[in-house]
């Protein structure tokens, strides 16, 4: 509540002050003693203002310095002049009577302004400054500022510059109701709610290059690549993903458990010039986004090939680049061919498979190139990966598409290879018949490490039994075909096929397997199908089931995007609301105080008649401007923009008046009623 007080005109005065004058003093000095009281005034040579000044400190007082010789000066005890009505209304603060200049002076925040309250006194009123707040937002920083209204748009700006480090004449502030201001607008000229949010541009300084970099470059580690490696010996494509911020080393490490190649051995082709180090990241490499294709294979060292001579023509080495693989060949003596009219005693043979080497798929390589340069190109197609990989084609995709498994078992000790292997294995129809239904695995059981290590397999594969049966047969009994049937449960041979069989026999057993197989294909077919059926209907109903949540997301996002907006407008509403609030507030601030009935001047009492059928009533002085009458009905919820003023009789629309026209000057004077009315 503010605070009134008066002035005294002279000492004879004092004594004839009324108890109510007093007790405003009081409440302005605190001080209880009205002799006290008195003996302050007449130590101030009964300047009130001084008075009251020296009991509050200058800092904290209600009156400024400026103002208080001024006061003292003044005849306020009594109505004021009509120059100095005038200048109060415009102004808020007393001026001076005697200075023309004064009067023009802007009237400052702790301005003074006269509250009437009886004839005999008039009280002084301090209008505290209105305080704002603004949110102020920049790129990822947020600044947030307490001004009073009575600052510039310039102040805002200079804080922001100490707080952003962003030059004033770079940064355009943005976000204001009314448009671009430009910096020596006032706040207060704004009608501002009490929270206001802005935003500041700076279009002349772009972002740090080095802000651009990093968040590039970190773009380009959270991306996926696709590397599609193709493994020649083995005739395999890869097809991997990994992140850009995976090392070439972790691509090598991967490739090497899927081939079995190790790191050191790789030999890779592919790799852009700009992958020099293994340490670097897919995404600096230099390699092709999002697909990139490279092959790999194992490397091999240069051979020491000797030329066969008569001295050592039965000699043959084989070797890597770490001298793993190394080992002499076998001298066999009299070759077995030689039995059976296929060769001389001095023709040697090479092994058809390495015994130490590191990757079943090598080993098969190299068996399939060592079979095929004995016995001629026509030959089943040999399946070039683990027993694994093999056993996973052949019984694991859909049950239309399963195969027998034929495991092929070479032993060059034996007095029968090479018969069942130019004979049966060569045959046109029994390599048609093979590549058809069967997929085909080899391996060479002639070095006793190479068969410790099928033993190996076939245990963890077939079991134990299927082991044991194969240690039963003895070097004489090799070769061996082994068919094999792939069950829900367990793989099980149907039948071993041994080297000494003929072309029919042959067929006419693998055909056997065959109906057996087939049959069980039906049945797995059969219960394929069902299965998939069953699987089609829960995809079904799974689909109704996701397209009716999703039709309720939908339903739902619909409802909170309706009650968003219902919001937004609801916010939108308030701010107007806020807005018009503090316009008026700012009009009623602004209005000069009621003149009193006996104050001596000319006086207009309009009553004014609102839409809803009440009525505003208050006196104004004749000389008053119009706009001091439209600011008042506007501070009431009735705004210039969107009501008239009406005279009754004769009708005239006041607000189509100049606003700098007197009440008198607009014949409102001594009274008049008026009414609003809504504009169209």
């Amino acid at each position: 509540m503010s605070t009134c007080f008066f002035v005294t005109r002279s000492r004879k005065n004092v004594r004839n002050i009324d108890s109510s004058s007093f007790s405003s003093l009081k409440a302005c000095t605190g001080i209880d003693n009205i002799a006290e009281a008195i003996t302050l005034l007449e130590l101030n040579n009964w300047d009130l203002v001084a008075a009251i000044n020296g009991v509050i400190p200058q800092e904290n007082g209600i009156l400024q310095s400026k103002y208080s010789s001024e006061a003292s000066q003044a005849t306020v005890f009594g109505p004021p002049s009509r120059s100095e009505a005038a200048d109060a209304a415009a102004g808020g603060a007393v001026p001076p009577p005697s200075s023309s200049s004064s009067s023009s002076s802007p009237p400052s925040s702790s301005a003074l302004a006269y509250c009437p309250v009886n004839t005999s006194s008039r009280h002084i009123v301090e209008r505290q400054p209105r305080m704002l707040n603004f949110k102020v937002e920049y790129r990822q920083r947020c600044v947030e500022l307490v001004l009073e209204e009575g600052s510039t748009v310039g102040e805002i700006k200079q804080i922001l510059e100490s707080e952003l480090g962003v030059p004033v004449s770079k940064m355009q502030l943005k976000g204001w109701k009314s448009g671009d201001v430009s910096d020596s607008t006032v706040l207060k000229s704004l009608h501002l709610p009490k929270n206001n949010s802005l935003y500041v541009l700076t279009p002349d300084i772009a972002p740090t290059a080095s802000t651009s970099k990093n968040s590039a470059l970190q773009e380009s580690l959270n991306q996926n690549f696709l590397l599609i490696i193709s493994h020649r010996e083995a005739q395999r494509d890869y097809s991997l993903n990994f992140p850009g911020s995976r090392t070439i080393q972790e691509v090598k490490r991967n490739v090497s458990d899927l081939t079995n190649i190790p790191v050191r051995h790789q030999q890779w082709e592919g790799w852009p010039a700009s992958a020099s180090d293994d340490s670097m990241t897919l995404a600096f490499s230099g390699i092709s986004y999002p697909c990139h294709h490279l092959s790999v294979c194992r490397r091999s060292s240069p051979a020491n090939m000797q030329e066969p001579t008569e001295e050592s023509a039965d000699v043959h080495m084989i070797s890597d680049s770490e001298g793993d693989d190394f080992e002499d060949a076998s001298e066999f003596g009299v070759d077995d061919t030689e039995m059976f009219g296929m060769g001389s005693s001095t023709c040697r043979k090479s092994p058809m498979m390495p015994e130490n080497s590191e990757n079943e798929a090598d080993a098969l390589l190299h068996f399939t190139a060592e079979f095929s340069s004995r016995y001629g190109e026509t030959h089943p197609m040999f399946f070039i990966g683990s027993l694994e990989a093999a056993s996973q084609e052949a019984f694991y995709g859909k049950a239309r598409d399963r195969k027998l498994l034929a495991i092929y078992l070479h032993n060059d000790d034996s007095v029968l290879s090479n018969v069942f292997c130019s004979q049966m294995m060569c045959a046109d129809s029994i390599v048609s018949y093979l590549s058809q239904n069967f997929i085909t695995w080899a391996w060479d059981v002639t070095k006793e490490a190479n068969k410790a290590r099928l033993l190996t397999m076939c245990t963890r594969h077939f079991g134990s039994v299927v082991t044991q049966t194969i240690r039963t047969y003895n070097t004489d009994q090799f070769p061996l075909l082994l068919i094999v049937m792939g069950k829900r449960t367990s793989n099980e041979v149907l039948n071993v096929i041994q080297g000494n069989t003929t072309v029919d026999e042959l067929m006419m057993r693998l055909m056997a397997a065959m109906e057996i197989f087939t049959a069980q294909q039906q049945e797995d077919i059969k219960d394929e199908d069902e299965r998939e059926a069953r699987e089609t209907v829960k995809r079904e109903q799974d689909e109704a089931y996701r397209l009716s949540l999703e039709a309720d997301r939908k339903k739902r996002e619909a409802q909170e995007r309706e009650e968003a907006e219902q919001v937004r407008l609801e916010q939108m509403r308030k701010e107007q609301e806020e807005e018009k609030e503090a316009i008026r507030l700012s009009l009623e601030q602004a209005l000069p105080p009621e003149p009193d009935e006996e104050s001596g001047e000319q006086i207009s009492k309009l009553r004014i008649r609102t839409p809803s059928g009440e009525f505003l009533e208050r006196r104004f002085l004749s000389s008053c401007k119009l706009q001091v009458l439209f600011d008042f009905v506007a501070s009431k919820g009735y705004p210039f923009e969107e009501f008239k003023l009406l005279t009754t009789f004769p009708r005239r629309n006041i607000t189509q008046l100049e606003p700098g026209s007197t009440l008198m000057e607009a014949k409102l004077f001594p009274q008049e009623t008026l009414f609003l009315e809504a504009k169209e």
